[in-house]
């Protein structure tokens, strides 16, 4: 099998956000024939139909080209998707035939209060069944944002939690794989 090359998208802006330490940890410790980029959506400015394309998306646009594969770092805003992940979609779902997006394989996690980032995670689900992206469907994995699983900066330490989230590159891996 060649590398998978996989976008990493992040709904949180923040630098030491925990969604964003997961979607680190997760580049840092992809299979070897997985190739984990991240996406930078702070200077994307919200989709409007018939708007110029800033340089910020036509690099995100290349870079959904260019993947084979999605990771959506899925935080919970009001129990629901946080809007930069929601409009790095919109803008993506714009490509003629929506090649960008369609019949690729992607997995999701997030981290969010009590219940982790589940609602939000349910709602991506209906997003991405929209756009026609084959989403993984388990194992599912949720943290609690505010637990100690995560360093003050962001990183993910719980080895638990770790462990989670490589059983779910592994499956996303043998997804794409199976989509093939």
């Amino acid at each position: 099998m060649s590398t998978l090359n996989v976008l990493g998208i992040c709904g949180s802006l923040r630098e030491d956000s925990r969604n964003m330490g997961m979607l680190r940890y997760a580049q840092a410790h992809a299979p070897a024939d997985m190739q984990i980029s991240i996406a930078d959506l702070r200077e994307v400015p919200f989709f409007v139909r018939n708007e110029l394309k800033s340089p910020a998306v036509e690099t995100l646009l290349r870079q959904f080209a260019e993947a084979d594969a999605f990771i959506f770092a899925c935080p919970e805003y009001n129990y629901s998707i946080a809007p930069a992940l929601k409009n790095a979609l919109d803008w993506a779902s714009r490509a003629e035939d929506n090649k960008l997006l369609a019949n690729k394989p992607a997995a999701m996690f997030g981290a969010g209060g009590g219940m982790g980032s589940s609602r939000a995670q349910h709602h991506l689900r209906q997003v991405t069944a929209a756009l026609n992206i084959h989403l993984l469907n388990k194992p599912e994995v949720y943290a609690n944002a505010f637990s100690e699983s995560f360093a003050a900066d962001g990183t993910l330490v719980d080895a638990k939690l770790q462990g989670y989230l490589l059983k779910q590159l592994d499956a996303l891996q043998a997804w794409a794989e199976r989509l093939r």
